[in-house]
């Protein structure tokens, strides 16, 4: 057998000591990224893939379960990386929330644009309102939970916005007139009553729906009658006029 040379003896283990420390510090999700042939993220590409593990994270384990550090885990790369695209938690919180403000805010457009009567416009508003919250309930609460989120960042402040003008427009409180922009910045009482009246009804039926506290009613109505023709018949028997009609 060939003699081994000291020199060669000696980078050995050291060799071997480098292989093990790379082994180590690769993320498991990084390994199964290799073994399946995915490719890296490229640049640009992690900020976006971060938020949909956000969303992920969220709609799965709620928002107690919604850390930085899980969030890394479900996009598999370090858990420093949520920090370097967003700050720290609120930030990532509010990018989500925005995202859902807007998600929210296309379907109700879409749901107005879809009949011409403004009261039919009001309840294909409210019903998209409720079907969004069904179809992504923990991106809803995280909306609307002002203490987790920061609503100056730019980003969720034009969402929010939004959706409260498409909100107070399916009212009609500004009868004829769309109210956009600094006109929504001064409401009259009647004005602020209509929409307070419309969205305390909604989001209302919506938080006894998700919390199932509903089913006891539901249970006792007609085979057959569900959610949407319960919300119908309330919107029906509370509907607002604009003010002054």
């Amino acid at each position: 057998m060939a003699r081994v040379s000291r020199e060669t003896r000696a980078i050995r283990p050291a060799a071997k000591a480098r292989r093990s420390v790379k082994a180590v510090a690769e993320r498991p999700a990084a390994r199964r990224r290799r073994a399946s042939g995915d490719t890296p993220y490229h640049h640009g590409d992690l900020h976006e893939a971060l938020l949909q593990a956000a969303e992920r994270v969220l709609e799965r384990d709620g928002i107690a379960g919604l850390t930085l550090r899980a969030v890394a885990r479900e996009a598999g790369v370090s858990h420093a990386a949520p920090t370097h695209h967003f700050g720290d938690l609120t930030g990532l919180l509010s990018e989500l929330a925005a995202i859902g403000f807007r998600m929210f805010n296309t379907a109700m457009i879409a749901a107005r644009a879809s009949e011409a009567h403004p009261l039919m416009k009001a309840m294909a508003n409210a019903k998209a309102y409720v079907a969004y919250a069904q179809a992504h309930p923990g991106m809803y609460s995280l909306m609307f939970r002002n203490e987790r989120l920061d609503m100056t960042r730019p980003s969720l402040h034009e969402a929010a916005s939004a959706s409260f003008e498409g909100l107070a427009n399916s009212v009609g409180v500004g009868g004829s007139q769309r109210l956009t922009g600094e006109a929504l910045e001064t409401l009259s009482l009647d004005q602020a009553a209509a929409i307070a009246r419309s969205w305390s009804l909604v989001h209302g039926f919506t938080m006894l729906l998700l919390d199932g506290r509903l089913k006891d009613i539901l249970h006792r109505l007609p085979e057959g009658t569900g959610p949407d023709q319960l919300l119908e018949a309330m919107l029906r028997s509370t509907v607002a006029r604009s003010p002054g009609s």
